[in-house]
């Protein structure tokens, strides 16, 4: 049984860093150049369709400034070069939250990259950016607010909102609830991720750090996955 979409939490890149004595960016350098492609790719091998990567949260811009300039300058790397293989591979890339509050080489960049692989069809990876949860569904409130015709083809104050409706003005509009969510790094709190999207996801929380999530350990998520009795509710 393979899950159509998986979810990662990226956790543990600093504390990996500490723990091999080596400066706190090399942890999120080394996910970028060594671990994304990869990971991608044997997903795709593995027959999911969609894999999400939480990459920056929206509390993270409160870290230092020389730690969110450094990730800045790993984003541009990352889509410049990165994403450039995974196209080459055939892989569709997507974004979910809001990427206007990035600077505006990095927003263009991403837009660019979006529009270039929306024909590819052996994966889809999604990349979480500038993402919360709460924030993703006051922005889909909000936007619901200023244009309830196109969704419900009523008018105030007899228009509602279903699940189908709330679901489309969402950041993942078009893409399947994930079946698996992972966090790696051993903390077991989902912190904000696709409050909505997840109300019957499977959680893992492996001890192992974002760095060390090699191919073999995504082998090990889906053997666990494959092991739990999915009941809905039911």
């Amino acid at each position: 049984m393979i899950p159509k979409h998986i979810a990662i939490i990226m956790d543990g890149n600093r504390r990996w860093a500490r723990e091999h004595n080596l400066p706190v960016l090399e942890g999120h350098r080394r996910v970028a150049d060594n671990i994304l492609v990869p990971l991608v790719e044997h997903a795709a091998n593995r027959g999911i369709s969609y894999i999400t990567f939480w990459a920056w949260s929206t509390e993270n811009w409160q870290r230092d400034k020389k730690e969110v300039a450094g990730i800045m300058k790993i984003f541009k790397h990352v889509i410049a070069k990165r994403w450039g293989r995974l196209h080459e591979k055939g892989v569709r890339i997507r974004t979910i939250g809001d990427i206007a509050q990035f600077e505006m080489s990095i927003k263009n960049a991403l837009e660019k990259v979006v529009e270039q692989t929306k024909n590819n069809t052996k994966i889809t990876a999604i990349f979480a950016l500038n993402y919360g949860g709460r924030d993703e569904i006051l922005r889909a409130i909000n936007t619901f607010q200023e244009f309830p015709r196109a969704f419900s083809g009523q008018a105030p104050p007899t228009w509602k909102v279903t699940e189908d409706t709330f679901s489309q003005l969402l950041d993942t509009a078009g893409i399947p609830d994930p079946e698996l969510i992972i966090r790696t790094g051993g903390e077991q709190r989902l912190s904000g991720f696709l409050l909505w999207q997840s109300e019957y996801s499977e959680l893992y929380f492996p001890s192992w750090y974002m760095p060390e999530f090699m191919p073999e350990k995504l082998d090990d998520c889906l053997e666990e996955y494959a092991s739990r009795q999915r009941r809905f509710g039911k």
